[in-house]
């Protein structure tokens, strides 16, 4: 093993130590009261998936605070909206059924860590409790939760998140049309703003 590598289970535990009981003992396998409260007041939530040789993605979920369901102390429901048909999380559940959640609530600096199985639904009634202007989600990924646990706030203190200060203008970084229109061989950059703002617009849900 290369001495500046960490190749294997072992290696990674013998640089880092071992966890403290804490770390250990606030694992839950159920969704307690504090749990519930803060994914009630989550806008945001990161969904970590893979598919069956192991290709990961990270895909972002946002709505209003709320807008993942609570079905149980086991079970949460998260409405997947109209997006641009790629569909990478729930091509990758059908092979691998397994996710990890990571919610934020803007403002406070800790985050909920949520690991379990997953089911897709097409539930009308479940669909129906999530529709927004009318419009019902595509699907429901129902999660099974397995684990549950808060992670400290260092990494959000460390980077300072919430501080209105340090937001980024937005003449900083090229919008995606233009950005979009550098990869994209072809496209032209006025286009491509206008349809991403028209379907902003319309098509959130």
């Amino acid at each position: 093993m290369s001495q500046r590598e960490l190749t294997d289970r072992a290696s990674v535990r013998m640089h880092y130590g071992t966890p403290s009981e804490m770390s250990l003992a606030k694992e839950l396998h159920r969704l307690d009261k504090h749990c519930r409260a803060f994914i009630a007041l989550s806008p945001f939530v990161v969904l970590a998936s893979a598919d069956a040789q192991g290709r990961c993605d990270a895909s972002p979920r946002g709505d209003a605070p709320g807008f993942v369901a609570v079905l149980n102390e086991q079970t949460l429901a998260i409405p997947d909206r109209t997006g641009n048909k790629r569909v990478d999380t729930m091509l990758n559940l059908t092979e691998n059924p397994r996710i990890g959640a990571l919610f934020l609530v803007p403002g406070v600096n800790e985050t909920l860590r949520v690991n379990g199985r997953v089911r897709i639904s097409l539930d009308p009634a479940l669909l129906a409790s999530m529709a927004v202007n009318g419009k019902l989600p595509s699907a429901a990924t129902l999660i099974d939760v397995e684990e549950v646990y808060f992670q400290c706030a260092k990494a959000i203190i460390r980077s300072d998140l919430w501080n209105p200060e340090k937001r980024v203008p937005r003449g900083t970084f090229p919008s995606l049309g233009r950005v979009l229109a550098d990869q994209i061989k072809g496209a032209e950059a006025e286009q491509l703003e206008q349809t991403i703002e028209e379907r902003y617009r319309t098509s959130l849900y």
